[in-house]
């Protein structure tokens, strides 16, 4: 989801809310997906998120919940700089190209992330029950890195999956295997997310900031 941060790496930062196009994206989203039945909203703990999930749980008798699982990549020391001095650094050609070895420089490694986000979508998927459909309100890089498990490709491929800002993307996990519905989804009917079988367990997750 667009935020205040311009061709800056925001990671953690506290307190960038979304801007004037992003609260339209968050609204248009929340359009999208008012006819839809969820039995829960979760999201990031970051501002630019809880936002996004707010919009969507307007009009809905839903509690918001937040999982810091779900929150963005700790880029430590690669909070707040520029993307076109990063782009300059020797690791940034390793994030593109073998990221399942990147550890950024005071922060975390981007197979760790991804580890704590595939936790996150299992342990609710069991929290909530096999007919459950939910949205998480994530970001970019973690809804990628759900994506690539989700696929069964290793987490170096995460790079080849494109997310943009307030779309949609629809994991159905079932006792076999995780099934993806819809990737970067930006426009359109979501009237065909609702399991179609008991225990089909749809998962939606959108919303990358």
């Amino acid at each position: 989801m667009t935020a205040q941060t311009g061709p800056v790496l925001t990671g953690w930062t506290p307190g960038v809310p979304l801007d004037e196009r992003g609260r339209a994206q968050a609204e248009a989203l929340a359009a999208r997906l008012s006819g839809l039945p969820l039995d829960a909203v979760v999201s990031s703990p970051l501002d630019r998120c809880r936002e996004t999930a707010g919009a969507v749980l307007a009009g809905r008798a839903l509690a918001l919940e937040t999982d810091d699982r779900f929150g963005e990549v700790r880029y430590g020391d690669w909070t707040g700089r520029k993307l076109s001095e990063l782009a300059e650094e020797p690791l940034w050609k390793v994030v593109q190209a073998h990221p399942s070895a990147v550890v950024f420089p005071g922060g975390e490694a981007l197979a760790a992330a991804q580890a704590r986000a595939v936790q996150a979508v299992r342990e609710w998927n069991a929290r909530l029950g096999e007919e459950a459909v939910y949205a998480v309100c994530s970001h970019g890089d973690i809804i990628k890195a759900i994506t690539a498990d989700a696929l069964g490709l290793h987490l170096d491929q995460f790079q080849r999956i494109q997310v943009e800002p307030a779309s949609l993307t629809v994991i159905r996990y079932t006792a076999l295997r995780p099934f993806l519905a819809r990737l970067n989804d930006t426009g359109g009917s979501v009237a065909g997310l609702v399991p179609p079988n008991p225990g089909s367990g749809d998962a939606p997750v959108g919303g990358g900031a």
